[in-house]
């Protein structure tokens, strides 16, 4: 399996994330925020500047993360067309970074997630899109129609359409208070959907604290990944800060300063505890470095 982080969870400055990546042994990046400016509002020579830094470090891009479906459901056809366009421009800007995944959600929920509802307007949302070129992959997310794997394997069937992957993070799970135990039951659900794993350590439904000293039994989460031979992105969310606690406003739009403030310190810190858990479980991350399968910018 391949170790990342998402990138400003530790820095807004990409130069500065890439580097620290690279020394603390991670393979890979998975791009956000940078430089202050939000994912999905980040011009061509931005991500071209990006992808550039991380191949430079000896890094791969591990993913992209906009905000394509995390939003309310539309009730127009106006809003739908606003949220076939993010998508679609996600995709684009995911090709021009060479990210493996465009990372969504299942919208915002309203009382109890309704993935079947949600599958039918995002059917509409999607069609057009072109899936074809940078694969989809549904995230577990903490406020949509899909917090635990089993919505999201209920949504996925709804929307009937193969291609897309989940992207599983069960510290979502846990702070929705959907499932305060997501592994190993929830996690055999959906394994063989899934395609990318977020790192982070909930405290019930409190703040997020450093890895291992919440309620998600990761050392057996990166154990059972390597048995059933699990070769994709494990990839930090950190989400903790030290000193302070993210707010649901800054989880909901985690870019810019105000989100990665304090983030340097703390994110670093647990990615030493993830290369650790990786390590113990006898499947060490491929090794970033100049001579790891470096990504030319441009190729």
């Amino acid at each position: 399996m391949r170790l990342a982080v998402i990138n400003d969870e530790l820095s807004q400055d990409i130069e500065q994330a890439a580097a620290t990546t690279s020394r603390l042994g991670f393979d890979g990046l998975e791009i956000r925020s940078s430089g202050g400016v939000a994912p999905h509002r980040m011009d061509d020579a931005a991500l071209a500047r990006i992808r550039s830094t991380v191949a430079r470090h000896g890094l791969r891009v591990a993913g992209f993360d906009p905000p394509a479906l995390k939003c309310e459901l539309p009730r127009t056809a106006a809003e739908t067309d606003s949220a076939r366009a993010l998508v679609t421009d996600s995709v684009r800007r995911a090709e021009l970074l060479g990210a493996p995944f465009v990372r969504i959600f299942t919208f915002y929920r309203q009382g109890d997630p309704d993935p079947r509802r949600a599958a039918a307007a995002a059917r509409e949302v999607l069609d057009g899109v072109p899936l074809g070129r940078v694969p989809l992959l549904v995230e577990t997310g903490m406020r949509t129609n899909s917090p635990t794997m089993r919505h999201t394997l209920e949504f996925l069937d709804a929307l009937g359409d193969d291609r897309l992957g989940i992207l599983w993070d069960p510290g979502n799970s846990v702070f929705s208070g959907w499932d305060p135990a997501p592994f190993p039951q929830d996690y055999a659900l959906g394994r063989e959907r899934i395609r990318h794993v977020h790192v982070k350590d909930p405290d019930g439904r409190r703040a997020y604290v450093r890895l291992g000293d919440g309620d998600l039994p990761w050392p057996a989460i990166i154990a059972r990944l390597a048995e059933d031979g699990y070769r994709d992105w494990i990839s930090l969310e950190t989400h903790w800060r030290i000193g302070r606690v993210l707010n649901q406003a800054q989880r909901d739009e985690p870019w810019g300063e105000e989100f990665t403030a304090g983030g340097f310190e703390a994110s670093s810190t647990c990615m030493r505890l993830l290369r650790e858990m990786t390590r113990s479980t006898g499947e060490d991350a491929v090794p970033a470095g100049p001579d790891a399968h470096t990504v030319e910018a441009g190729a």
